[in-house]
C-alpha cells in the first residue's frame, strides 16, 4: 500500500526535514505516525499523497512512484486516498451533505448515484440525521465526521489522518478514534498521525515514531523483532 524507501526531503531553506525513513504500511494495517511538532509528520504524508515530491529515495503508493507522477496522473492517486485533517477544510456555504457531494463531483462519479453514496457513508459516520446542516451548526467533532465522510465516499484502499483529533476535546477524540478503528476493520489501510501519546498508549496499534526528521523507533521492527499485529 505505502513503501517509504531511503526517503529525505529537503526544503531551500529549511534544511533537512525527513532524514533516510524506511518504512512499509501494509494492506488492511493500522499504524500511528508520532513525534512532537515539526518532527516530520505532515511531510511524510504530503510525500504520500503527492503534495511534496521526495529530494531523494522512493515513495511508493498504490502502485505510484510519487517522484515519477505527472501532474494530471496526481488526481488518478488521490482517488485511492482518503485524507483528513486537524483543521476539517469543509466547504462553509454548503450543508454536510453537500460537502461530501463534493467529493464524488469533482471526480466525475454519475449524478444520479450521489444522493445514495453521500447519504451511506454520513450514516456510516453517525450524522445522517445532520445532512442539511452547515459547518457552523455542528460541533468539532461532528464536523470532523463530515470531513471523514468526504474521504470515505470515494473508497479509499489508504486513509490518512493528519492529527485529525487536535482540535477535539477527550469525548470527540474516543468518538473520532473509534471511527477510525471502524474504518480500519473494514479493510481500510490507516496511517494517522497524533502527537496525542496518551490516545497511543491506550491502543495496541504499530507505532511509528519520527524525531527531528529521522525515524527512531518502529514497534513493527523494534518490538522483539517482530511485526505488530493490528487488534
Amino acid at each position: 500500500m505505502i513503501k517509504l524507501t531511503n526517503v529525505s526531503k529537503a526544503y531551500p531553506k529549511g534544511g533537512l526535514a525527513l532524514k533516510d525513513i524506511s518504512f512499509h504500511l501494509a494492506k488492511g494495517e493500522f499504524a500511528f505516525l508520532t513525534g512532537h511538532s515539526g518532527a516530520g509528520k505532515s511531510t511524510v504524508l504530503r510525500l504520500i499523497y503527492a503534495d511534496e515530491r521526495p529530494t531523494s529515495g522512493e515513495v511508493r503508493v498504490s502502485g505510484f512512484n510519487v517522484a515519477e507522477l505527472k501532474s494530471r496522473e496526481i488526481p488518478m492517486l488521490r482517488r485511492r486516498l482518503g485524507i483528513v485533517f486537524q483543521d476539517f477544510r469543509l466547504l462553509e456555504d454548503r450543508t454536510a451533505e453537500e460537502n461530501v457531494a463534493f467529493a464524488l463531483e469533482v471526480t466525475g462519479a454519475r449524478r444520479s448515484a450521489i444522493p445514495a453514496r453521500v447519504m451511506r457513508v454520513l450514516t456510516q459516520v453517525g450524522l445522517a440525521a445532520k445532512a442539511q446542516a452547515y459547518p457552523r451548526e455542528l460541533s468539532g467533532g461532528e464536523q470532523q465526521r463530515v470531513a471523514i465522510a468526504r474521504a470515505l465516499v470515494n473508497e479509499p484502499t489508504v486513509f490518512l489522518a493528519d492529527e485529525p483529533t487536535g482540535n477535539l476535546d477527550e469525548r470527540a477524540t474516543r468518538g473520532i478514534f473509534q471511527l477510525l478503528r471502524d474504518i480500519n476493520a473494514s479493510g481500510t489501510a490507516v496511517l494517522m498521525a497524533s502527537h496525542d501519546l496518551d490516545l497511543v498508549r491506550q491502543a495496541s496499534y504499530r507505532v511509528i515514531e519520527l524525531q527531528e526528521g529521522a525515524l527512531v523507533y518502529d514497534s513493527a521492527v523494534d518490538d522483539s523483532g517482530d511485526r505488530a499485529a493490528s487488534p
